[in-house]
């Protein structure tokens, strides 16, 4: 039993501030944001920069969508009968098939989930997230509510693959050394109780589904979706992030992003996010943690109607990284694999390419912040000829289009220049000159990496840009 003086201690601080520290010495928190709000962001997330994002479910077997559309979206998309889903699904599949009989044609019969696990190492990524459950509702774990509210086996485990996928890539992944999280979609597309009634399908559905699926894989990250519905308050999300943070065990390590009602993006969760451009709201950054979502292509889920034009190549992709970096994000790049469990080999050839490139640069992106140059100042030049990156006494330049002149200049750069050099050579010396709006970088003659070569300015003091 908690003696009395420390239980009387625990009231009074939940009284006057929403956390209180309990007899064990760990921070409580109560269903509020002013609360949940204030716990920290763990270090690791604001560090790593990269992670994997998995769109995987029902929606592979089919894998079709317009070239601008989600492929994931599938089942919801087939049910406009005069649009080219459901056009595309009654010439392939005809009239009368329901999509519930994808379900035992997603067998995953190929998949290798150490294949994936080496293949996120080798990308340079530090974390990733599964789809544990997108807003078609399959589970990709068993999940026994899943099954009794569809009235059919609606899960991994029971039917199609018949394995714990979540369960085998978490360890796969963990035993890389990397981050393990998942996707939830809080709400679901045509699930009858959600149809019918929503108070009841989020107290018997989603709560005990929630605490399921965390209380089984401890993940380090959430990323939370299908919110957009309902207000937080609606969804009861307070109650489950108090229940989250103090008793389902993930600890410290865990960090939610901001998806948890239609009234809370870019307002509470531990990290912000935006997809597909959103980023730009971001400039040159905010102090909270956030992130860029997107895929390699126009969909998440794998999407047979893309082509190789319809990819962005290694380089853009390299670019797209320090772009985030620059602004102070992370970018979470979504894969697709197919139904049979294979990641695509032009998405592997994707990753693999920007885990080259980080083995040289990585410590121009791990655990950097976010360059103290205004995107304004090179808003006249095509194509951002060069973004930056910074930690205490360094600044990382990545140049992408490397100037004809060989003269790059740092816009009102203060600080005294110590030393300069490229980081794929450190014995190969960059000249800094101060001069009156700023520094002048005078570079080699080839860029040394076509999809971005960096040179490191060591600096006196913080960063100061006029």
């Amino acid at each position: 039993m908690r003696n009395s003086a420390g239980l009387c201690l625990s009231l009074i601080l939940k009284a006057v501030g929403g956390i209180a520290v309990s007899a064990q010495g760990a921070d409580h928190y109560t269903p509020n944001w002013d609360s949940l709000d204030s716990r920290p962001a763990p270090q690791w997330f604001k560090d790593a920069k990269f992670g994997i994002f998995i769109h995987w479910g029902v929606y592979s077997v089919p894998a079709w969508g317009p070239k601008d559309k989600y492929a994931e979206w599938y089942w919801h998309d087939m049910q406009d009968h005069n649009g080219p889903t459901w056009q595309f699904h009654r010439r392939v599949y005809g009239d009368g098939f329901p999509y519930q009989d994808f379900a035992p044609r997603f067998k995953a019969e190929m998949w290798d989930p150490d294949q994936w696990a080496d293949v996120f190492q080798r990308s340079g990524a530090k974390y990733v997230v599964l789809t544990s459950k997108h807003h078609e509702g399959f589970c990709l774990w068993h999940s026994q509510e899943a099954n009794r509210d569809w009235g059919t086996l609606w899960n991994s485990v029971d039917v199609g693959p018949r394995r714990d996928l979540l369960g085998d890539l978490a360890n796969a992944v963990r035993s890389k050394g990397l981050k393990m999280g998942f996707y939830y979609s809080l709400y679901e597309w045509f699930n009858p109780l959600y149809q019918r009634d929503f108070a009841r399908f989020r107290d018997e559905h989603f709560f005990p589904q929630f605490k399921d699926v965390v209380s089984k894989y401890k993940p380090s990250i959430i990323f939370a979706d299908g919110e957009w519905e309902h207000t937080a308050e609606e969804w009861k999300a307070p109650q489950l992030l108090a229940w989250l943070y103090n008793d389902s065990g993930c600890g410290e390590d865990l960090i939610i992003n901001d998806r948890w009602g239609k009234d809370t993006r870019g307002k509470h969760g531990g990290y912000y996010t935006t997809e597909y451009g959103g980023y730009t709201e971001f400039k040159p950054g905010p102090s909270h943690p956030w992130e860029e979502n997107r895929g390699m292509g126009s969909s998440y889920g794998y999407n047979r109607n893309e082509n190789y034009d319809d990819y962005r190549s290694a380089r853009e992709l390299v670019h797209l990284l320090v772009k985030m970096a620059s602004q102070g994000g992370n970018l979470l790049l979504d894969i697709g694999p197919t139904a049979d469990g294979r990641i695509p080999v032009i998405m592997q050839d994707r990753l693999i390419n920007m885990g080259d490139w980080l083995k040289t640069n990585g410590q121009a992106i791990y655990g950097t912040s976010a360059g103290p140059f205004p995107q304004e100042s090179r808003a006249k030049a095509p194509n951002e000829p060069w973004l930056s990156t910074a930690r205490p006494g360094k600044l990382y330049i990545h140049i992408f289009n490397w100037p004809r002149e060989r003269s790059l200049l740092l816009p009102g750069l203060k600080n005294k220049v110590t030393s300069a050099y490229m980081l794929a050579d450190q014995a190969q010396a960059v000249q800094a000159d101060a001069v009156v709006n700023g520094v002048t970088l005078k570079l080699p003659a080839i860029a040394p990496d076509p999809r971005a070569t960096v040179v490191v300015v060591e600096i006196e003091g913080e960063p100061k840009v006029q």
